[in-house]
């Protein structure tokens, strides 16, 4: 019984091991074939359109935040913190 127990363990521990194993013969991705010319023309076409369309959007000249109106541009001073006595009471 315990060689048998022995054994399902082994073979519980190799399984993830089996299955990462290289397969030979196997190709998953299947080969593109290459492209024409008319396509890579194409292509340069629509990535030069792209390019053009890019430069036509304007800078972000303003912020973005949008906590921006609600925190002021100087933070307010803190007040003193009274000196606390031992007890961890402030002084009245």
């Amino acid at each position: 019984m315990r060689i048998l127990g022995a054994m399902a363990v082994v073979a519980m521990l190799a399984t993830p091991a089996y299955a990462q194993m290289q397969t030979p013969h196997i190709n998953l991705l299947d080969d593109a074939p290459a492209k024409t010319p008319d396509q890579i023309e194409q292509d340069a076409v629509r990535d030069k359109a792209y390019r053009e369309s890019l430069r036509k959007i304007p800078d972000a000249k303003t912020s973005s935040d949008p906590w921006g109106t609600v925190r002021s541009e100087t933070p307010k001073a803190a007040t003193q913190a009274k000196p606390k006595t031992k007890t961890g009471s402030a002084q009245q």
